[in-house]
């Protein structure tokens, strides 16, 4: 199972760690840390060090209830950061997280190798051809409506089936765009209630049967803390418990904040898990 990055064919059979870099202000764990190109790089740095070999730029915050921001503003700071990595670290694979079509347009040809869209083209009917246009592969999330209302949207008859058959729909209309390869993301936290993620993160496996990666981005969320009664700063050993559960699920790609502990979780769970044998 492999995906083309810049003509670097890329191999899933043993899972990736995708490093996260927020650019935000208000992101749920990091935002504002990265306050300089330094602390930027310096992050970049570390997590291409420490294993990961994708790294996701974020300039629009997700999280539950989040502000809008303007579309230039999310352009200029997702493209500054894709342009100051790649100038340091020029093999770097960067995927922009966005779901604004412009936003990844300009990104890719400032030399970002990968889109992620948590709307998997639903927020901006222009992004399925546009990354078909691009030639880049394809991250599509599962979730509803957006991250300002997200919340409001759980409750499912069966989850699983109402997944498989989003993704079904959105893989066509990539085929439909030429988008030659797609992964595929649950999408812990988005549009779910505690217990309906816990569901997902049981039946994961299902997933396999729609043929395509599947990338799972569980780190430090509610999820994890407030089934601990924690926080985001107090998650990441239930983090590395669930990033287990993804992998001997069938998970290919990890959605990090903590690199070296994800790929501690590859490392060991590639020993014995069928998936990565």
């Amino acid at each position: 199972m492999t995906i083309n990055c810049k003509g670097k064919l890329i191999d899933l059979t043993t899972p990736r760690v995708m490093g996260i870099l927020n650019v935000t202000t208000d992101s749920f764990y990091d935002g504002g840390t990265l306050r300089s190109d330094a602390d930027l790089l310096k992050r970049a740095e570390n997590m291409l060090e420490e294993g990961a070999t994708f790294l996701d730029i974020g300039a629009y915050s997700s999280r539950p209830g989040a502000k809008d921001i303007p579309e230039p503003e999310e352009i200029r700071k997702s493209v500054e950061a894709t342009e100051i990595i790649l100038k340091n670290f020029p093999e770097a694979l960067i995927s922009v997280d966005t779901f604004r079509a412009s936003v990844a347009k300009e990104n890719i040809l400032a030399g970002a190798a990968i889109v992620n869209d948590i709307a998997a083209g639903f927020l901006d009917e222009a992004m399925i051809p546009t990354v078909g246009s691009l030639g880049v592969p394809y991250i599509m999330m599962h979730m509803r409506g957006t991250p300002q209302n997200m919340q409001q949207q759980t409750g499912y008859s069966n989850i699983m089936q109402e997944m498989i058959y989003y993704f079904s729909e959105r893989l066509e209309q990539a085929r439909i765009h030429k988008i030659n390869d797609c992964i595929i993301d649950p999408g812990f936290g988005f549009a779910k209630t505690k217990e309906e993620n816990f569901e997902v993160l049981r039946r994961l496996d299902l997933l396999k049967m729609l043929e395509k990666p599947i990338l799972s981005g569980i780190s430090r969320k509610s999820m994890i803390y407030k089934s601990l009664g924690g926080s985001p700063e107090t998650a990441l050993n239930g983090t590395t418990i669930l990033n287990t559960l993804s992998l001997e699920r069938g998970a290919n790609i990890l959605r990090v904040h903590d690199v070296k502990e994800a790929m501690e979780c590859v490392k060991l769970v590639g020993l014995t898990n069928p998936y990565t044998s």
